[in-house]
């Protein structure tokens, strides 16, 4: 793992540089690829298999949901080239180096978001909470002390005034608990072993009946 913190100068990591990272701490991620033209992203999609979704790959725009930098549930080639055109001409002329990553659709699940930072008294400290459009609705956050245990994993995720939703809420399935737990434990020991992590932002994560995916990375280092 060391080899991809040795190759990044910059603070804040592009998504698939951040991914990278997760997939060699054994974090599922989606499937992605990058691409720098349509020949690119279409070959991309083809080799991930349709549904996909389209996303700016960009120094200068952190938030590319804000800038129409987000294509979801392209079903056809079609679509992919039509989308990568939209992001390029509205990412472009403020980063004339954009990209896109090209990955897997995700089937529907329960959104969560895992996060870490350092509090100058207590340290390193790990988040979670409720993700998606219940965000907002339910301000529904938990912390613990990095780093944390199995025991402490599964403390915070029954904390959540979402859990219901991960027990499978009015008929839905249940998801993947220990999946989710297992990617909380992974995400501390990876911010443990690794101090000039000072940020990580997983969101959404999707719990699934069958597993937990990082949707979307964010870190910043040192």
């Amino acid at each position: 793992m060391d080899k991809y913190f040795d190759n990044y100068q910059q603070k804040v990591l592009l998504e698939t540089e951040a991914k990278r990272i997760l997939l060699s701490k054994g974090i599922p991620t989606t499937k992605f690829q990058e691409a720098s033209n349509i020949e690119q992203a279409l070959q991309a999609a083809d080799d991930i298999g349709y549904p996909v979704v389209l996303k700016s790959l960009s120094r200068q725009v952190i938030h590319k949901t804000d800038v129409g930098g987000v294509k979801l549930n392209l079903q056809t080639p079609q679509q992919v080239e039509q989308a990568f055109q939209q992001i390029m001409s509205r990412i472009k002329p403020i980063d004339p180096e954009v990209k896109v990553v090209v990955q897997e659709m995700i089937p529907p699940g329960v959104e969560i978001i895992i996060g870490t930072t350092t509090d100058p008294q207590f340290g390193p400290v790990i988040m979670l909470g409720t993700g998606g459009i219940f965000t907002e609705l339910l301000d529904d956050i938990v912390f613990g002390l990095i780093p944390i245990s199995e025991k402490d994993g599964w403390r915070m995720m029954r904390s959540l005034r979402g859990y219901p939703l991960l027990m499978g809420y009015r008929g839905q399935p249940k998801g993947d608990l220990d999946s989710l737990v297992e990617i909380l434990i992974k995400v501390s020991e990876l911010v443990w072993e690794k101090r000039e992590i000072l940020e990580i932002d997983l969101n959404p994560v999707i719990v699934g009946e069958l597993g937990s995916v990082v949707v979307d990375a964010r870190f910043v280092l040192e």
